[in-house]
This record gives structure tokens, C-alpha cells and sequence, in this order.
């Protein structure tokens, strides 16, 4: 009897065949549908682009003949995120402006040297920009996307503050596009961000990213009354793109592009379209936007290690670390130190939350803190006053500590006397005052000087050289000493900290 074998590897090879029929190759639809969900979001960038461009104005500066581009800018504190190849590039315009005729200005032609964006945010021709793009202006012009025609603009008001302007245009009766400004607090970190100006004098430019970051602060070191609290994008952003729309995927505007740190980083910078709302509403109807405010100087405390290192029961909040004479909290019982945890019930957690909350203010409203300090909660009362015309710092930047810093804080001080304050010129309060301060010291290095008055050491008041003494002996130096003293009437405080291993 012949019997028929059936080969071991043949069931396999009939059982992936049909494997083969029944699955078959990828399907068509399946392929289309992937394909057709990347020409849709293709296609969203596309419309984006096409409806919030033609409210996106490109803006022509001609500066006065006595506008100093190079002094101007080294003083504003935006200077210091110019990329490097642009300063050299404006510093050179500005040397050949200097080698020209003086007399020559007085009859010559505007020369229009420096180009920004802006978008249009009312139909009566009103135009919304950056202050450093406008500043020292002569003559603006400003064109739009489907107009090949310059119109004049002049400036309604600029807000230094935030560094944003408006500008006025008579648009002789075109109908114009009015820019859609979305809600940047629902703005979420990661979702698309499409940049749209004029870079490097390239007229409409498209630019996408993600929103990288919200909320940044304390980027610009010496501007510390400078509203501060920016989104921050990796859309390619250059010089030029200054005051032009930063818009979500809905060409919603949640940001005006404002700052660069370096050419092609992926790193920039826009002010939310809610502050920009809030400040263009103010230019446009009375021409300037006066804030209300406290007159402290203040840091978000989870970003102050030092002092959140030093004190227990409390992680978040805002601390207070100046309060100048001249303004609305030296009246008041709110000391430097002190944590800022609620306005008028309302939690704050950050330095730029706080800003805010005061910002939006009245003029003259009393409202009540909730204050944290020396581990208990009190309320404190400040009635909010007018920020001053002239904007000085009002706290001036808290100098890092020294990296090479010693044991020896590098202090002298005295009991102060009436002819040490007559001879410092300074009022005769609680304290000890400080008569030297040694180079390279700790003390130096966190910019206490000569006639500065120590009240109190780690929050115990001082009044004699003794306590003075005892207080820093018996504080833990590698953890930091909390000193409080007065500056040239600004209370202030800082953490003396032992810098060696």
C-alpha cells in the first residue's frame, strides 16, 4: 500500500497564503485617509495664513535726525536680546549717520531705516505694534498685503512698560481687515504657533512653531517695572517680526512678537494678546494706559531658592524684596520679606500673576494682602496709587551671589548716632548703619554699600552693634543669613551666604 505524505512544510505555506487573501495589502482608504489628515492640517496652516495676513501691516521708520539709534537702544533694556549680528548691523547705520553733514538734516528727505510689523485691531484705521519699533519716530509708513500704497501713520500713544504702541492711519475710505485677539490664558504650552512679519525686510512672512513656554518673566534683567510675563515660541522669529501677530491654529492672535534671544534658536518671545488687548484699548481711547500699582519690588518665591531654602511652612506666593519711600506700601504695614500669598482673597502664585492682578486695578482701591511672615498669616491693607509718568526702577536687579564669597561678610557698621546720619544724610531710625563694605566681599557682591541701615538680622530687629554681632555669629552661614536694612530710603533685604565648599 502506497500512502501519500504530505509534506510538514506544506499546511504553513497554505495557511499563509491564505493569510495573504484574507488580509491582502495595506488598503487604499487607509492609506488616503493618513494622507488626507496631513493635507487637512496642510491645508489649515494654509488658510491661517491667508485670513489674519491681510490684518498684518508692514510698518516704515524714518527716525529723527537727533534719534541716536545706538544710545537709544544700548539704554533700553530690550537691547541685550538684539542678536549680535544685527547690533553690529544698526551700530554701523548709526557711525554713518554721524559722519554726515549736521546742517544736512535740516533740509534733507526722511530716511526710512528701520522696518517692524503690526496688525490692525480697529476698523477706524487704528494699528497695534511694538514701542521699540516706533520710538524716535520722524515719519511712519505702514503698507498692507493687497495694497501696493504707503499710508502715513502717526503715533496715538506708546506704554513703555510693556513696549507696545498704536498707531493711527487715515485708510481714505478701504475697508479693513480687523485682527481676531484670542484668550491667551487658554493658550496651552505645545500647541501650534504661527508667526507672521516681516523679517529682514521679507514682507509676509509665515513662520510655525509650538508655544514653547508661558509666563516667562525676569528676562530682561534691568527692566524690573517692565510687565514681563511672555509666551515664548520656537516659530522662527527675526529682527522685524517686532510688533507683527503670533496666532494659534483658530488665526486667533495670542501674542505680539516682541523679542529674540539669538538668530535661528527657535527661541522667542510674544506678550499675550490679553495684556495687548488690555494696554491697546487704554492707547487707542485716551492715547496712554496708566496702571495702578503698590510700589514693591517683587520675585515669584519658587524661583528665589535662597530665601525659599530659609523659611519653612509656605512654598508658594510672591516675595516682597523692595519697597521704595515714595511709594503706596511705605505706607502701609507690608515689610520686605514678606510673602505675598492672596490679593483680596484671590491665591497668587507668581511675580507676573500678581502684576496683573494690581494692573486691572483702580486707582486709589484699597485692596487686602495676605501676607506670610515669620510663619504666620496676617492681611495688610495697601491702597493702590498711579504709576509715575517717569518709570524709574523702582527696585533695581538683586546682584547674583559671589561664587568666591568667604566666612567675612565683609561689613562694618556702627551704632547709628545723629552725626552718623547727618554725615550719610540719612534719616535717624532702628538700626545699625553700615560705615564699610570691603571689596569682593558678601556683602558687596549683593550691592550693600555705605550708609545703608541694618534693622534686622533674620527677622529679629537690630538696634545696637551687639545684637548685630550676636545675630551673625550665631547665623548658619552656609544656609544664608536674611538681612533687612534701608537703601537710600528703599527697604530691601538680601541673603548674605557663605559661597565656599
Amino acid at each position: 500500500m502506497i500512502i501519500n505524505r504530505i509534506p510538514r512544510w506544506l499546511p504553513a505555506v497554505v495557511a499563509m497564503s491564505v493569510l495573504i487573501v484574507i488580509s491582502g495589502p495595506a488598503s487604499p482608504r487607509e492609506v488616503s485617509s493618513a494622507l488626507e489628515l496631513a493635507r487637512q492640517l496642510n491645508q489649515a496652516f494654509i488658510e491661517v495664513a491667508d485670513q489674519v495676513s491681510p490684518a498684518v501691516v508692514v510698518i516704515r521708520v524714518a527716525h529723527k535726525p537727533n534719534f541716536s539709534e545706538t544710545a537709544t537702544d544700548e539704554e533700553n533694556p530690550l537691547w541685550d536680546l538684539v542678536p549680535r549680528q544685527f547690533r553690529k548691523q544698526l551700530e554701523q547705520q548709526q557711525r554713518q549717520k554721524q559722519r554726515r553733514d549736521p546742517q544736512e538734516h535740516s533740509s534733507r528727505e526722511p530716511v526710512f531705516d528701520a522696518q517692524g510689523s503690526g496688525l490692525v485691531v480697529r476698523e477706524e484705521g487704528f494699528i497695534l505694534t511694538n514701542g521699540h519699533v516706533v520710538e524716535g519716530a520722524e515719519k511712519i509708513k505702514v503698507r498692507f498685503k493687497d495694497d501696493a500704497a504707503w499710508y502715513d501713520a502717526e503715533v496715538r500713544g506708546i506704554d513703555t512698560q510693556s513696549d507696545l504702541a498704536v498707531l493711527k492711519i487715515d485708510a481714505k475710505g478701504k475697508k479693513l481687515t480687523v485682527a481676531n485677539l484670542g484668550d491667551s490664558d487658554k493658550t496651552r504650552v505645545g500647541e501650534f504657533a504661527i508667526a507672521i512679519g516681516a523679517p529682514f525686510e521679507l514682507d509676509y512672512s509665515v513662520t510655525f512653531g509650538h508655544v514653547s513656554a508661558k509666563g516667562r518673566s525676569h528676562l530682561i534683567d534691568n527692566a524690573p517695572a517692565m510687565d514681563q510675563d511672555f509666551l515664548q515660541t520656537d516659530a522662527n522669529i527675526n529682527p522685524g517680526n517686532s510688533g507683527g501677530p503670533l496666532v494659534n491654529i483658530n488665526s486667533e492672535v495670542i501674542g505680539i512678537n516682541t523679542l529674540i534671544r539669538g538668530l535661528h534658536t527657535g527661541i522667542g518671545f510674544a506678550i499675550p494678546a490679553n495684556l495687548a488687548r488690555e494696554v491697546s484699548d487704554k492707547l487707542v481711547s485716551d492715547g496712554k494706559y496708566v496702571r495702578a500699582y503698590l510700589g514693591i519690588g517683587i520675585k515669584t518665591l519658587r524661583e528665589d531658592t535662597e530665601y525659599r531654602d530659609l523659611i519653612s511652612g509656605i512654598t508658594d506666593g510672591v516675595v516682597v524684596f523692595a519697597i521704595p519711600p515714595d511709594g503706596p506700601a511705605a505706607k502701609s504695614e507690608l515689610r520686605a520679606g514678606d510673602v505675598i500669598t492672596a490679593l483680596d482673597g484671590k491665591p497668587v502664585l507668581t511675580s507676573p500673576q500678581l502684576k496683573s492682578e494690581i494692573r486691572s486695578k483702580k486707582i486709589g482701591q484699597e485692596l487686602t494682602l495676605d501676607v506670610y511672615r515669620n510663619g504666620k498669616t496676617r492681611k495688610i491693607k495697601v491702597k493702590t496709587e498711579a504709576w509715575p509718568e517717569e518709570t524709574a526702577s523702582i527696585a533695581g536687579k538683586r546682584n547674583p551671589a559671589s561664587q568666591e564669597a568667604g566666612l567675612d561678610w565683609g561689613l562694618t557698621v556702627k551704632t547709628l548716632t545723629r552725626d552718623l546720619a547727618d554725615h550719610f544724610g540719612v534719616d535717624k531710625v532702628e538700626g545699625v548703619i553700615v560705615t564699610e563694605v570691603d571689596a569682593d566681599s558678601v556683602a558687596a557682591s549683593k550691592g550693600i554699600q555705605p550708609g545703608d541701615i541694618i534693622t534686622e538680622v533674620n527677622r529679629k530687629p537690630i538696634t545696637t552693634v551687639k545684637q548685630f554681632r550676636e545675630a551673625m555669629k550665631a547665623a548658619d552661614q552656609k544656609k544664608g543669613v536674611v538681612i533687612n536694612f534701608i537703601s537710600r530710603g528703599t527697604s530691601k533685604f538680601e541673603i548674605l551666604k557663605d559661597g565656599g565648599e
